[in-house]
């Protein structure tokens, strides 16, 4: 029945009430720092496929899993892997990776050569068919989260930089963007089909799965340029990737992304629009209420992260359609939500 509800909204429809997954996205980077423990560096610890497994199971045991909440483990080394599967190296943290830009002239790809030998993309099949060994009826394995096009050039170049390119030199830019796109479609469809052929659905990080292939377009960068220049060096890349898959759900990470929102819009196959406002000043959701209601006017769907003492003022301000709602509350109180979002 989770499905159907997930299926009908992909379609733009509801069954009985609207989708929710009680818990937020990003959760994991609220977490306090840890120690090393019995690995040499934050980058042995994930690296051990081991312990991201198991540790990801142990996390799960004796929880209930509510609604379209479903536990998922995916391979994870942060989310720059792609740009590292051409050569780039990553430094670790506590719950996340960053890039060390290899580009120092758009001009100069020598450092970049994509190789399904290099140790991130090794490291990450090998997470892969270790959760699938491992994960019986107990959880979901998804695939890794993938950034190509105008980001992964981003990761590469460094996005102070890449805004500098797109001036100075747009024709290498463009030559950059092909470059990120080339093997984009082969790694994606590499772990879809391990995944596909062991039963399993397609789903990442956002944990809304997909019997068909199910991809969250995205593209951070494009908050700090114009419409223009989205459109230019990033909208082909988008547009392909979107006719690729079958369910499309455009990951719109920040205000400074609103400024492309109608372009977003207009593409027929994206399904839906994550719908991330911010922190700080741009907490709580309610003064959001018009975008998210553009959203929904132009067919689409919206997944939006709501506090627990935003749910009743969201519900008497909006209408249930196309809304996909995802929110932290104690299992304890998780039915009596469900009775309420049935009688929205």
């Amino acid at each position: 029945m989770a499905m159907k509800r997930i299926e009908a909204w992909f379609n733009r429809d509801m069954i009985d009430r609207p989708p929710v997954r009680f818990a937020l996205h990003n959760a994991e980077y609220n977490k306090g720092a840890g120690a090393v423990g019995r690995w040499k560096n934050l980058k042995e610890r994930w690296f051990d496929s081991e312990y991201q497994v198991d540790s990801f199971a142990a996390s799960i045991r004796n929880r209930v899993f509510l609604a379209e909440t479903f536990p998922v483990f995916w391979p994870n080394l942060g989310p720059n892997v792609y740009a590292a599967f051409h050569g780039a190296e990553l430094e670790y943290g506590e719950v996340t990776s960053w890039i060390r830009h290899c580009i120092h002239d758009p001009g100069d790809t020598s450092k970049l050569k994509f190789d399904t030998e290099n140790v991130y993309y090794r490291k990450i099949e090998e997470m892969t068919q270790l959760a699938l060994q491992k994960c019986g009826r107990d959880f979901m394995v998804g695939y890794t989260d993938l950034h190509g096009s105008l980001d992964c050039v981003a990761d590469w170049r460094d996005p102070q930089m890449l805004c500098m390119d797109l001036v100075d030199c747009p024709e290498k830019v463009h030559g950059l963007v092909r470059l990120a796109d080339e093997n984009f479609f082969r790694v994606f469809d590499h772990y879809d089909r391990i995944l596909k052929d062991k039963g399993q659905m397609s789903v990442t990080w956002m944990g809304i799965p997909s019997s068909g292939r199910m991809h969250i377009p995205s593209c951070d960068f494009t908050s700090m340029i114009s419409t223009d220049d989205f459109c230019e060096f990033y909208l082909p890349s988008l547009k392909a990737e979107i006719k690729h898959m079958d369910h499309n759900v455009f990951h719109l990470d920040g205000k400074g992304m609103f400024r492309h929102l109608d372009v977003i819009l207009s593409q027929p196959e994206i399904n839906a629009v994550q719908f991330v406002q911010g922190v700080g000043d741009d907490l709580p959701i309610m003064q959001w209420l018009d975008v998210i209601r553009k959203i929904q006017a132009a067919g689409k769907g919206v997944v939006v992260d709501l506090q627990l003492d935003e749910l009743e003022p969201f519900i008497d301000a909006m209408k249930p359609q196309g809304l996909y709602l995802c929110l932290s509350a104690d299992e304890n109180i998780q039915p009596d939500i469900l009775k309420r979002l049935a009688r929205w």
